[in-house]
């Protein structure tokens, strides 16, 4: 098992584009974020609503690595923890290099399971224009790569705080690579 550590750890009540920092958060067991706009059995981004409010909620946690914001800070971004709709901004895990089913053991208690990559909006841009182009890049093949982090459900209900550890669970073989959720 792979071996990081939770940074921050971030929600917002209302459907904004950046969540506030906090001193823990509380993930339930099939919904999400307790106190997040995205907390729900059922699908909770407004667009995906308004296509079919009945969906299962693939994407009741959304995680980014802290290297990706040291990453943007080099190219000239100004961007911290929470600011681009993350709930758990993580340390020294390769979230995008993870299977999906891949869990993630958080604190005490916490099970997050990986459901597939945030697929990065304009809202980016509305933050600060450029930073969609920014977090989307091509492999050798010319295939799109989705850096803006990775979407879970929370397999495990348990408190979430900054410097708690996190653990990484791959699933049996054969592993299916991420895909946009």
């Amino acid at each position: 098992m792979s071996q990081g550590r939770a940074i921050a750890v971030s929600r917002s009540q209302a459907h904004t584009f950046k969540k506030h920092n906090q001193a823990s958060i509380q993930l339930l067991a099939g919904l999400g974020v307790a106190g997040d706009a995205h907390q729900g059995k059922t699908v909770q981004h407004r667009s995906r609503v308004a296509a079919d409010p009945t969906q299962p909620n693939l994407r009741q946690v959304h995680l980014i690595h802290s290297e990706l914001h040291e990453a943007l800070r080099a190219a000239g971004f100004a961007v911290s923890a929470g600011q681009m709709g993350e709930n758990i901004t993580t340390q020294g895990i390769d979230l995008l290099a993870l299977p999906t089913a891949a869990r993630l053991f958080l604190g005490n208690a916490a099970v997050i399971e990986i459901t597939g990559l945030r697929n990065p909006c304009h809202q980016l841009d509305r933050f600060q224009p450029g930073l969609m182009a920014a977090v989307l890049g091509r492999d050798e093949q010319g295939n799109l790569i989705r850096k803006a982090g990775v979407m879970g459900i929370v397999i495990a209900s348990g408190e979430v705080r900054p410097d708690d550890p996190i653990s990484v669970e791959l699933p049996p073989l054969p592993h299916y690579r991420l895909d946009r959720v």
